[in-house]
């Protein structure tokens, strides 16, 4: 995060909220995207992958994570071991050095070239931290949006094995299984990032949710590996994992680590005045993989031999993950970009 000194500093100020204030959306699924800044100008028109005069990604002074990023995932519901490997890969090869090209690392370099208010960039390095499985669900499975920080608490209080609380760069991942609904899952989010509240969590601490829609929506928040019903006559492609819920999954995980990154404390890279409903560097991206997307096409994507489709390499798999807004040049980036 930002230098130690002045994210505890900040991190130990009271923060005065209300239970009721309703956690920033830093999702919205394609293709219901809806600016929620009035400010931004841009609507159907917008051309997503060229520059934009309109949008004005602006840094508000809050901290951001310069120090080395950890990212403990708490496995919500039931999990099969082979998904747990697929999102463990990614995370992992966010840092990676070695992945073929187009690669994960490559995505994470336009993530890193925001900075904070000294100048120091967001970190090159993304861990996978402590895992918490919660089997049994201990919270139902119906979760309203202050019950995921109930979660959170469990897995950071718990009497063996608790999360550990790095306030330096520890990141918290609430991943929930394909029987579980969430509040205004499918509807209006994918997933969701935002902090913990003292009054519930004892912390304050960064946050990021993601369902698993497979059962739920999967043409909602697994586009383009499966396609709403009102799509007619459009095939899914094939997934890179082979499990359409999970390779939906990557893009919005990579899309909510983006923006804890930049804005962890909903106080630091946003467009738009309102902080309660920014647009972050993922926001404006939303459905955009590849040189030409924008609207209700992707860009240009690879394809493997046998009809898989990715456009990014990790370690050892392959991953479908939507590009994020490069500040600097002012349109969204990806490491497959046809002019690299």
């Amino acid at each position: 995060m930002h230098p130690s000194s002045l994210l505890l500093s900040l991190l130990a100020l009271p923060i005065l909220l209300t239970v009721t204030l309703t956690p920033v959306i830093g999702y919205r699924p394609w293709p219901h995207f809806k600016p929620n800044a009035s400010d931004l100008l841009f609507g159907s028109s917008k051309k997503f992958e060229g520059s934009s005069e309109f949008v004005q990604m602006r840094y508000h002074m809050g901290p951001v994570l310069t120090a080395n990023i950890t990212v403990h995932i708490i496995w919500y519901g039931q999990w099969q071991k082979s998904q747990k490997k697929i999102i463990r890969e990614f995370i992992n090869s966010i840092s990676a050095v070695d992945a073929r090209r187009p690669s994960v690392a490559g995505w994470w370099k336009t993530v890193q070239l925001y900075t904070d208010q000294t100048g120091a960039n967001i970190s090159h390095t993304v861990h996978l931290g402590e895992e918490k499985n919660d089997r049994f669900y201990s919270h139902g499975k119906s979760l309203t949006r202050l019950s995921i920080q109930s979660v959170i608490k469990s897995a950071v209080t718990a009497s063996t094995k608790p999360l550990p609380i790095n306030p330096k760069g520890g990141l918290f991942l609430l991943l929930t299984s394909d029987d579980v609904y969430v509040q205004d899952f499918c509807g209006q989010v994918c997933g969701f990032h935002y902090f913990t509240f003292p009054s519930i969590v004892g912390y304050t601490l960064p946050y990021a949710w993601v369902g698993n829609s497979a059962k739920l929506c999967p043409g909602v928040c697994a586009y383009p590996f499966a396609v709403p019903a009102y799509m007619t006559g459009l095939k899914p492609l094939k997934s890179p994992n082979g499990d359409v819920g999970v390779d939906g999954m990557i893009s919005v995980i990579a899309h909510e680590i983006a923006e804890m990154a930049t804005n962890p404390l909903v106080n630091a890279w946003y467009a738009g005045q309102d902080p309660v409903a920014p647009v972050e560097i993922a926001d404006l991206c939303e459905g955009i993989y590849g040189t030409g997307g924008g609207g209700s096409y992707t860009g240009q994507l690879l394809n493997d031999r046998d009809g898989v489709t990715f456009n990014m390499n990790g370690i050892r798999r392959r991953y479908l993950v939507q590009w994020v807004w490069n500040h600097i040049v002012n349109y969204c980036t990806g490491p497959n970009a046809l002019d690299q």
